[in-house]
């Protein structure tokens, strides 16, 4: 309907986009979700293998992508998102990550160098965003003035409801957490977890929050290298409150002599 009358409704839609940047104020109709759960691998039976994905506004939608595009400029104008990401960013995709990655790790294997590969998975990952935080980091990287007043006002008293078949489940207040489904959440999560890989020696690509690290295991100086990074990753994690879901990370080792 909105592309069909896009003609009429394009000048009082930019008026009120216009309005609710330059006040700060978000519709509440625009902070509510209907969670739906997208099946994603294994048992069926178990939650646990379920994407929530939230489904908002389309009004909205509109107004996020426009802000996100803005934001999006400004973080390649000043090259702030880290080349070890290549989720949600422009000319990178799932693709760039696997040739980024496997360049490294196929050159170290014909160096004879054996290579253990860390996946790493954050827990709940976009639901476990403290807004707080978030806020400080957008903050750090030049989001600020109307533009991130808008966000925290989109982003506070939201509220959710499961949706199954038809038969809903009652409102719930939501208080951390990036709407799965939304435009803007994905970028606001790459914010957050830009500085991931500070201070990191091995080699580290992200996928939105999909992370593998890889590192040369030929002795004991590459063993201790490879541990060091993962500590100060963990370490990361708990002073951003983004922890880890031990029973999906795995290591592949590579090669042949890993040290353990």
């Amino acid at each position: 309907m909105l592309f069909e009358l896009r003609m009429i409704l394009a000048k009082p839609l930019s008026k009120m986009y216009r309005s609710s940047l330059r006040s700060g104020l978000v519709p509440n109709e625009w902070k509510e979700a209907v969670v739906i759960p997208l099946f994603k691998k294994g048992k069926k039976s178990d939650v646990q293998n379920y994407r929530p994905v939230s489904l908002t506004s389309i009004t909205c939608k509109i107004m996020e992508s426009i802000l996100k595009d803005e934001i999006l400029d400004h973080l390649e104008k000043f090259s702030l998102i880290r080349a070890s990401q290549h989720g949600f960013t422009k000319g990178r995709s799932c693709l760039t990550n696997l040739l980024d990655f496997m360049e490294d790790v196929t050159y170290k294997l014909d160096e004879g160098e054996p290579v253990d590969v860390i996946n790493l998975d954050f827990a709940k990952a976009f639901d476990k965003v403290p807004y707080q935080r978030l806020f400080k980091k957008l903050n750090a990287h030049g989001v600020r003035g109307h533009v991130i007043k808008w966000i925290q006002n989109w982003l506070f008293e939201r509220r959710q409801r499961v949706g199954v078949n038809r038969t809903y489940s009652k409102w719930q207040d939501v208080k951390s957490g990036v709407p799965q489904g939304s435009v803007l959440g994905p970028l606001l999560f790459l914010v957050y977890i830009n500085d991931l890989d500070v201070d990191i020696v091995s080699k580290l690509c992200k996928f939105a929050d999909d992370t593998k690290l890889n590192g040369g295991v030929a002795d004991e100086i590459g063993v201790n290298k490879l541990r060091e990074d993962l500590q100060r990753i963990f370490q990361w994690s708990v002073d951003w409150q983004m922890l880890f879901n031990t029973e999906k990370c795995t290591v592949m080792h590579m090669g042949k002599n890993n040290k353990e």
